[in-house]
C-alpha cells in the first residue's frame, strides 16, 4: 500500500498548492490513501467547517490535528460530524472529537493516530501513555496503523518513534512545519521522519509573515500572525510504502516541490 502523508497545510496559499500538485501526486506515485495534517489550514489556526469539506474535495482521505485545534470555537460543537478527522488521543477524556480513525483502502483496514507532544507545548495527557492504550485496541482491527506525533521538541518524536516502533507502522511527525532529512526504516519495522514539514508559501517563515515574525523576534511586542499569500508555494510530503500483510513500512520517502506562485481571490486570501 502507498500512503501519502502532507505536512501541515497553512491557511489558503497550502490549500491551493494541495489542489494544483495533488492529483498529479497521486497518479506518480500510485497513492492509495491519503492523510494531511490540517491543524493550520484555516488562516493558521484549526480547521472549519468549509474547509474541512474543502480538504475532502481535493480528495484528502483523512485529517490529523495539533495544538491549534480548538482555536475555532466552532469546532467545539462540530467536530464530531467530521468524520475524517482525528484529534490528538491524549487530550483529557470527554474531549470532543475523535481519538483515532480507521478506515478502509481497497479491503485493507489502516488506522490513524494523532498523538500531542508536551515539551514546550500545552501539557496534556501522556503521549506515551496515551499511545500504550490504545494501539493494543486499533492492533484488533488493522495491522497498518500511522502515527502523527504532532510536537514541538525532536527529541520527544525520536522518543516517541523509539517507543512505538514494532507496534506501529509509521511516526511522522509535525508542528515545527521544517522537514527534516532523517526519515529511515527502524528496527522494528516503522518509518519514521522528524517533521514531514508543511505545505504554504515558501517565502515566508514557517508559512507566516515573515515581516510579522521578524517584528516580534526584534521588538518583543505582541504581533499578529497571518499566513503568507504569495510568492512560490512549497509542499512537503512523504510517501510511505507498507507491507499489508504484516504491516511493517517497506520505504519512506521525502516529496519536496516548489511551483510558481498562485494568484488567491481577495475572498479566499480570508480564508
Amino acid at each position: 500500500m502507498n500512503i501519502l502523508f502532507i505536512g501541515d497545510i497553512v491557511g489558503a496559499y497550502g490549500r491551493a498548492v494541495v489542489k494544483l500538485l495533488l492529483p498529479e501526486l497521486k497518479k506518480e506515485y500510485a497513492i492509495d490513501l491519503t492523510i494531511a495534517n490540517a491543524e493550520n489550514s484555516a488562516h493558521g489556526y484549526s480547521i472549519t467547517e468549509k474547509i474541512y469539506h474543502e480538504l475532502l474535495e481535493l480528495e484528502i482521505d483523512a485529517m490529523t490535528m495539533g495544538n491549534h485545534l480548538f482555536e475555532k470555537k466552532e469546532l467545539i460543537q462540530k467536530i464530531d460530524s467530521f468524520d475524517k478527522l482525528v484529534r490528538p488521543a491524549n487530550f483529557p477524556p470527554g474531549a470532543p472529537g475523535r481519538d483515532h480513525l480507521i478506515v478502509d483502502v481497497k479491503g485493507t483496514k489502516v488506522a490513524i493516530v494523532n498523538l500531542l507532544g508536551r515539551v514546550f507545548m500545552q501539557c496534556l495527557d501522556c503521549p506515551f501513555q496515551a499511545a500504550d492504550k490504545l494501539i493494543p485496541k486499533l492492533k484488533e482491527q488493522a495491522k497498518i496503523i500511522i502515527v502523527d506525533v504532532h510536537a514541538e521538541a525532536t527529541s520527544e518524536k525520536c522518543a516517541l518513534g523509539f517507543y512505538l516502533d514494532g507496534r506501529v507502522s509509521a511516526v511522522l511527525g509535525t508542528h515545527t512545519h521544517v522537514m527534516t532529512a532523517d526519515e529511515r526504516l527502524m528496527a522494528g519495522g516503522a518509518a519514521f521522519i522528524s517533521d514531514v514539514g508543511m505545505v504554504g508559501a515558501a517565502d515566508s517563515i514557517i508559512g507566516m509573515s515573515k515581516e510579522q515574525i521578524i517584528k516580534r523576534f526584534v521588538t518583543q511586542l505582541p504581533e499578529k500572525f497571518e499566513p503568507t499569500d504569495y510568492g512560490p508555494g512549497l509542499f512537503n510530503a512523504v510517501v510511505l510504502k507498507i507491507d499489508e500483510k504484516t504491516g511493517k513500512a517497506l520505504e519512506i520517502k521525502r516529496v519536496r516541490k516548489i511551483t510558481e506562485p498562485i494568484v488567491l481571490s481577495r475572498e479566499e486570501k480570508k480564508n
